[in-house]
């Protein structure tokens, strides 16, 4: 159980009758120390009253502490903003842990002045020879939203155990941030806390004790995308002014470079803060290279991402510059890192050298490339076939085993209004040829569907129409009252419908033609893709990246998988029992009973999504719509 923070209008201490009323377990305590202790090494931090309390502001860790696996508690106090007094004003206080040096530690921290306004107001950053690389690291398991009120004194919690982390705010129980991906591995250090020594934040109440039996999630699944570039060779840092960006090294004279080499990390990025740290204030370099392989003269397109700037030279020749640093671009410009700006490389047939001269000056050194025309498809699962143009956003399939033919869903409402009724649904082969672009029109933005005997239901935006295939026609609409984002649909073998309703965080039921709330919130966040297996509604949990399982009678959910960042469009089931799921944004996985994740497909690289699918397990047909890619491919898929 975490301390309650001081009473303030965010957040309220139980009275301790009524804690003992309800039999609340007294809460584990750690070690509190006081910053007046000489334990403190003390970096411009300075020790003085506010708010009530002995506070320190500054940089601080204490000198005698080897913690791994434990809970480090604090309170931190920020100074209102002159323009919006009751938002932080502009500062970086935070918690240090696993501090092996000044240099080198595990860091959160807080951007006050964010929170009204981005997603982004709690932070993760390793940092490694004195670099922050908060630019490098971004998204989910680094970053998150929060309010934390200004004037007041708010209480942090951070766990950690192994290469995970999560931080808590106040007494919630739930977590604002998860870290699951440490990146000093897991290992000890000390702890402490770091902010400005400006007067925009305090620290008062520091206590951390040791924790082995902390339980964390297992992290999501983590595989390393097809056409990253991962072995490079990399050369000590150099001052900037020493180097000309638009010259190739060798040019310079730089002709005896230790070169040593490294390889990037899953994702394909390059932290040059693990191997080179900076030489000053002044803005450094370093150059990296690699080799491209090619069997005959090509034109390859080469997605890179960086920080701060860059240069790419080809054999020799520049070919990019690019500046990607903070505030360069606009005045809200961060400067993340991401696969952003694309090159298209003249390849020679053979070997061709590819150098980078990276610059940095502020939040972050890195890199990363990747070849953006490579796929990655499983040995079992083999392309036979892709649609011609026609199709409009194909968001959903179904297949049709009577009649052999795979109905497609077009959502097309992108640049339409809504309720224009002008969307269609299509018929396709399963030689994968358009039948009939089509076949039933005056749709509302259709989604999922499901197909019962010769009734087709299809997800609309305010609820599912019913179409008689053997007349080919509307016979029917389902009203979803209130509903958010109605997505996909299911139905059990009591011919009962499930719909998901992806921005209200619910499952609507549909019985009789009568539709109710089935589920609301909860474990139930940002659904999307719904399978009936057997006795249980496997459901797309977005909102956490996990697959659910949620049981039909009593409607218990349980997480089946966790995977991670990314849409769960499409649910299915092989012959075989395992689970077929897609991530919209291009990824393909079958899931044994067992939990274990493979990836079947991986064509994020060029952007072809992957929506919602079919499945035919007796033709061994996967039907996978690409969205904005306006087609529909077919796979065949050994069991």
């Amino acid at each position: 159980m975490r301390r309650e923070s001081t009473p303030s209008l965010r957040w309220t201490v139980m009275p301790l009758a009524l804690a003992a009323a309800l039999c609340v377990a007294p809460r584990a305590f750690g070690e509190l120390v006081d910053f007046g202790s000489d334990r403190w090494i003390m970096r411009n931090a300075e020790v003085s009253e506010h708010l009530g309390r002995t506070s320190l502001a500054g940089f601080a860790y204490l000198d005698d502490v080897d913690l791994a696996d434990g809970v480090i508690e604090v309170d931190v106090a920020l100074t209102g903003s002159p323009s919006y007094p009751c938002v932080g004003a502009r500062s970086y206080p935070g918690i240090l842990f696993r501090v092996h040096s000044d240099t080198d530690h595990e860091r959160f921290y807080i951007r006050p002045h964010r929170a009204p306004f981005y997603p982004d107001a709690l932070q993760y950053t390793p940092v490694f020879n004195g670099i922050a690389g908060w630019q490098l690291y971004n998204g989910e398991g680094y970053t998150a939203g929060a309010e934390i009120p200004a004037g007041e004194w708010v209480h942090l919690t951070l766990e950690m155990a192994g290469t995970q982390a999560r931080l808590y705010i106040g007494d919630s129980e739930t977590p604002a941030l998860v870290m699951t991906d440490l990146k000093h591995g897991a290992t000890g250090g000390s702890v402490g806390v770091m902010g400005p020594g400006d007067g925009t934040a305090y620290f008062s109440n520091f206590e951390y004790r040791a924790d082995g039996e902390l339980v964390f999630d297992p992290p999501p699944a983590f595989e390393t995308p097809p056409g990253v570039v991962t072995n490079w060779e990399i050369s000590p840092a150099y001052t900037l002014g020493e180097v000309d960006l638009r010259v190739h090294p060798e040019e310079q004279g730089f002709t005896e470079v230790p070169w040593t080499r490294i390889e990037s990390d899953a994702t394909g990025l390059v932290d040059v803060a693990r191997h080179a740290g900076r030489l000053g204030r002044a803005p450094d370099c370093v150059f990296a290279r690699t080799t491209l392989r090619a069997d005959e003269q090509e034109i390859r397109e080469i997605q890179v991402g960086y920080s701060d700037a860059v240069s790419v030279f080809l054999n020799g020749e520049p070919v990019f510059t690019g500046t990607s640093a903070y505030r360069q671009r606009d005045p809200s410009f961060l400067g993340i890192v991401g696969l952003f700006d694309a090159l298209y490389l003249p390849l020679e047939a053979g070997e061709n050298e590819v150098l980078l001269i990276v610059a940095e000056s502020f939040g972050g050194w890195g890199f990363m490339c990747r070849d953006g025309d490579a796929v990655f498809l499983h040995e079992d699962l083999t392309e036979i076939a892709k649609t011609g143009a026609g199709l409009l956003t194909p968001e959903a399939v179904v297949y049709d085993p009577r009649r052999d033919v795979f109905y497609v869903s077009n959502y097309d409402a992108y640049g339409r209004a809504p309720g224009d009724g002008a969307q269609f649904l299509s018929r396709v082969t399963a030689e994968g040829e358009i039948a009939e672009l089509v076949w039933i029109d005056g749709l509302d933005r259709p989604t999922g569907m499901a197909l019962a005997d010769d009734t087709l239901f299809v997800v609309e935006r305010t609820g599912v129409a019913k179409i008689d295939l053997a007349s080919g026609e509307i016979v029917g609409r389902i009203a979803l009252e209130g509903a958010g984002f109605p997505n996909d649909i299911a139905i059990d073998s009591d011919g009962r419908l499930y719909v998901s309703d992806s921005s209200a965080n619910t499952i609507i039921r549909i019985v009789d033609g009568i539709a109710e709330a089935w589920l609301i919130g909860g474990e139930i966040s940002r659904p999307n893709g719904l399978h009936v297996d057997g006795d249980r509604l496997v459901v797309g949990n977005n909102g956490d990246g996990t697959l659910k399982g949620v049981d039909l009678a009593t409607g218990e959910v349980s997480t089946i998988v966790a995977l991670g960042e990314g849409i769960i469009d499409g649910v299915s089931s092989d012959a075989a029992g395992n689970l077929l799921v897609s991530h919209n944004e291009g990824k393909l996985y079958r899931i044994a009973p067992s939990g274990e994740i493979e990836k079947l497909a991986d064509t994020t690289g060029p952007g072809v999504s992957a929506a919602d699918f079919a499945y035919s397990a007796d033709r061994g047909l996967l039907a996978v719509p690409t969205f904005v890619d306006d087609r529909v491919v077919l796979y065949r898929l050994a069991e």
